[in-house]
């Protein structure tokens, strides 16, 4: 009941907090709408005073939210401030386009995972894991790659370049694959690797060393403990089905894909709260049933073991042997960026425009002439002290949150589930 309590307050207070951004940032709504409406007209105080007046927004934003909630209650999700259309039709039409890319993503997503833990899975079906050598560690590559980068170079390099696929659009399944092996790929490398670092723990577990020794065929262990260690993974699936559906607003933009990522990111510019409430209304929904099924799925396969706790986590056996090659790309990448902090990102050279490689400019050059490491060093600079900042702010919360599990317990809980 509490849990149930926490997720409802936390979607309404999200949603209300959507509906008061103008206000606490300060922005006037009217100016945004106006300029998204007609990017030539000038903002004359009487423009921007009927544009107040036809959306309401003298009233204050309490009544817009209010009118907003009760036309929720009757199924009507209000009309566009820019388009001036239903907001439902469109949200839900795009909702559709982002959970058929979601469903490409995810078989991507799995058969990159069965590609990533292959080898254990060999290797435990034939009892020669003792001498594996980590299967999971070059999926760490993959798994690092920001979507918007994966999906830019298959673009450039698939779809222009080598004409393979189409790079642009959205019209059939051809269009489905690049922005789905853009997705897929490292949420795959990131699920093969947390599934290929809890198979050696199941293949350790009692059940797998009696079911060898009663002459159990290899393939039938290693089907077992895939299915032993799924469980362990459905909270993270969960989040890797919510994190596809409305973390993809990169890949639908490089992709030119009508998703309810893409038009939710357009009606955060244009200040178009009643799209971009029902956008983030449907993301909640989905979270919360994504959560449902994952709990299901996992009593599912577990039975009454979940009930009992008669299960621990699987983990491995042995801690594995350090290695040397994070170390080498890492003092590789950081000696990348140190060599670009050296050099001047904005100097302009027209007479050098995309050069190739060379001494002066040991990655090239843009169509400006600017030089590629410098502004490759100074934008990873600029992208590992945030992820730092980030880092260093969830850890803080967490330890909060940590010292008062009887309150944080539900609200964590909660947003999990978003």
């Amino acid at each position: 009941m509490i849990r149930t309590l926490w997720r409802v307050l936390l979607a309404a207070a999200l949603l209300c907090g959507i509906g008061l951004l103008p206000w606490l940032s300060r922005t006037d709504p009217a100016l945004t709408v106006l300029k998204a409406r007609s990017a030539e007209r000038d903002p004359t105080p009487d423009a921007l005073a009927a544009v107040r007046g036809q959306l309401g927004l003298d009233a204050g934003p309490a009544r817009l939210l209010g009118e907003w909630f009760g036309g929720l209650a009757r199924g009507d999700a209000g009309r566009s401030w820019i388009s001036g259309g239903e907001v439902t039709p469109a949200v839900v039409q795009a909702l559709g386009v982002s959970l058929l890319l979601m469903a490409a993503a995810l078989v991507v997503a799995l058969l990159t995972a069965g590609a990533v833990c292959a080898r254990t899975l060999l290797r435990g079906a034939g009892r020669r894991l003792d001498d594996r050598g980590g299967g999971g560690g070059w999926a760490a590559m993959p798994a690092a790659l920001p979507e918007f980068l994966t999906g830019s170079v298959l673009a450039v390099v698939v779809g222009v370049h080598l004409g393979w696929l189409p790079a642009l659009g959205w019209y059939g399944p051809r269009w489905t694959v690049l922005p789905a092996l853009a997705l897929g790929l490292p949420a795959g490398a990131l699920l093969g690797r947390m599934l290929d670092d809890l198979l050696p723990g199941a293949f350790a577990e009692p059940w797998a060393l009696a079911a060898a020794a009663r002459g159990t065929p290899g393939r039938t262990v290693a089907r077992r403990a895939v299915r032993r260690c799924v469980p362990g993974l459905l909270p993270n699936v969960g989040l890797f089905v919510v994190g596809l559906t409305g973390g993809a607003v990169a890949v639908e933009q490089i992709f030119d894909i009508p998703g309810l990522g893409r038009t939710t990111l357009q009606a955060a510019v244009a200040q178009d709260l009643p799209v971009l409430q029902a956008g983030t209304l449907a993301l909640v929904l989905l979270a919360a049933l994504a959560g449902a099924c994952a709990r299901l799925a996992a009593r599912l396969l577990i039975g009454p073991a979940l009930r009992d706790g008669a299960l621990t986590s699987p983990h491995h056996p042995k801690r594995g042997e350090p290695r040397v090659a994070p170390l080498v790309l890492g003092t590789v990448l950081l000696g990348t960026v140190a060599l670009g902090l050296t050099r001047d990102p904005l100097a302009l050279d027209t007479g050098a425009r995309l050069e190739p490689p060379s001494w002066a400019h040991p990655l090239g050059t843009d169509a400006l002439g600017r030089d590629l490491l410098a502004r490759i060093g100074h934008g990873a600079f600029t992208t590992l002290w945030l992820a730092v900042a980030i880092s260093a702010a969830a850890l803080l919360t967490g330890v909060l949150l940590g010292l008062l599990p009887r309150l944080s317990g539900p609200l964590v809980d909660g947003v999990d589930e978003r």
